[in-house]
Formats: C-alpha cells, sequence, structure tokens
C-alpha cells in the first residue's frame, strides 16, 4: 500500500500539506476506511479558523501572540484537540484518524493540524524540533511565538522554552539548540513515524516498526537514518538482501566520508549471507 504515499517523496517540502499528509499515512493502517470525511473536517477546522480571523479582523492578528491565541480558540477550545494525558504512549495517538476521530493526540501530531490550519490562513507557522515535546512557532520574523497544541494552543514562555531537557527518548537526534530551530514538513512527519515505530520497538511489534520505517524511506527517501533503521530490523527478520538494498539506498545518498565508510563496513559483513 505504499503506492498511496509514494507522491510525498516525490513533492517539494514546501508543496507537502501536513495534516492531508498525516493523514494519508494513517490510511495505510485502515484499509477500506474513507479518508473524505477526515478532509472534509480538516476543511471545517480551516473555515472555523478563518471565520474567527474575519471576526477579529486581520489588523489585530499581525503576531505570533495574537495569530496563535486565536488558534487555541477554535482547535483547542472550539473543536476541543487536546494531548492525551491518560493515555500518552497509546500509539493511536500518532495515528491521525483516530486522533481525528479522539480530538486526542501526541504533541507532534496536535502540532501538525495547528500549523496546516495557520497556514491556510497565511500565517508562517513552523513545527519545532524540541525534544520529547513538539511545540509550534508562529507569527511574523520578529513577532513570533510559541504555543503547546498538547495544552490547547497555550502560549509557551521563553523561561520554559530555556527549561526545556537536553534530549528525550522520542525526540530526533539533536545538538545545541537545535530543538528550537524549525523542522522541514518532511521531518515533521517523519517524527510522527518515529514516535509509532519506536513505541511499536518497544511493545516488541518488530514487524510493525518495520514497516514504519519504510514508509519512512518512502517519504523521506534522503533521510539516511530512516534507511539505517529499516536495515537494522530487516535483519532482525533475516531479510538479508532487503537489508543490502537498504544500506545501498542510504550509501547512494550519503556524502559524509566517515558515514560512507561506516555504511560500506556494514555491507562488507553482510558479503556472502543470505
Amino acid at each position: 500500500m505504499n503506492e498511496n504515499i509514494t507522491y510525498i517523496g516525490l513533492l517539494a517540502d514546501a508543496e507537502i500539506e501536513l495534516d492531508s499528509a498525516a493523514l494519508a499515512l494513517s490510511g495505510l493502517d485502515h484499509e477500506g476506511v474513507d479518508l473524505d470525511p477526515y478532509l472534509d473536517l480538516l476543511r471545517t477546522i480551516s473555515a472555523a479558523v478563518d471565520a474567527e480571523r474575519q471576526d477579529a479582523g486581520e489588523a489585530t492578528l499581525d503576531s505570533g501572540e495574537a495569530q496563535g491565541a486565536l488558534l487555541a480558540r477554535v482547535l483547542g477550545a472550539q473543536f476541543d484537540f487536546a494531548g492525551d494525558t491518560a493515555t500518552y504512549d497509546a500509539p493511536l495517538n500518532a495515528d491521525m484518524i483516530r486522533v481525528l476521530d479522539r480530538r486526542r493526540g501526541l504533541p507532534v501530531s496536535l502540532s501538525i493540524l495547528y500549523v496546516a490550519a495557520a497556514r491556510r490562513m497565511g500565517w508562517t507557522a513552523h513545527a519545532l524540533n524540541t525534544p520529547g515535546h513538539v511545540l509550534v512557532s508562529i507569527g511574523p520574523e520578529g513577532r513570533e511565538a510559541v504555543i503547546d497544541p498538547f495544552n490547547r494552543g497555550a502560549l509557551v514562555h521563553p523561561e520554559e522554552l530555556s527549561a526545556l531537557p537536553a534530549q528525550a527518548s522520542d525526540a530526533l537526534p539533536q545538538t545545541g539548540h537545535e530543538h528550537l530551530e524549525p523542522m522541514s514538513n518532511r521531518m515533521t512527519l517523519v517524527r510522527m513515524l518515529l514516535n509509532q515505530s519506536l513505541r511499536a520497538e518497544q511493545a516488541g511489534d518488530t514487524w510493525r516498526a518495520c514497516m514504519l520505517y519504510e514508509r519512512m524511506t518512502v517519504i523521506a527517501p534522503e533521510h539516511d537514518a530512516g534507511w539505517w533503521a529499516l536495515a537494522r530490523l530487516q535483519l532482525v527478520h533475516g531479510k538479508v538482501e532487503a537489508a543490502r538494498a537498504s544500506l545501498t539506498a542510504m550509501l547512494e545518498i550519503n556524502r559524509e566520508p566517515e558515514r560512507r565508510r561506516y555504511i560500506t563496513q556494514a555491507l562488507d559483513r553482510l558479503a556472502g549471507q543470505s
């Protein structure tokens, strides 16, 4: 069924609509489910944000704090989207169909909804590479604000940002102040898939984790960490040829000498295996 998401990997990053792309990924786990009602809900959310914007007047929405507060009123209050604090680690919290059904989710899945809705208003918004708990930056340059979709779009104050932990288990690898950097659309989707794959592995379901990493390589073919994780799990399942193909794909996109040497050594170790 990966052909259903192949188009995402072919799009330029700026052309990816985060919420509809996340919905397409979710649809792979819900065979036979009609996605049209969910796309209608996304359009309804955007229409509600637009109506609130018109009521407020564009002149009053010239800062990230004002734009974020409007999103909080619509998504957090009107549509009741909030973080799932009761069953945080449940896989359904990173499954966009289930997030839309339940109005509950993980920080990354809820951030996708906020960012997509903001961009449809012509506003600047990005999911941030914050460790363990994705936040959203919104607003014009110089007047940005950071909001927390998990907490119904609440404003995040600077002192709270400075207190962020350096690393968390479900965060992407990072150093220094990278956690305050915007993620690309593709990497935001990768982070959502990473949440799912890590939870699948923790539950001992390596087959599902392998499938999720395969999806990662389809939508983000130049993200070499996805290929590496896929090859690792393919070897767990005894699929040596598939692992060799994944490592070869990784070698083709990587230009770092040390990384290429490491991949080549892994391929050499697989030589002669079947």
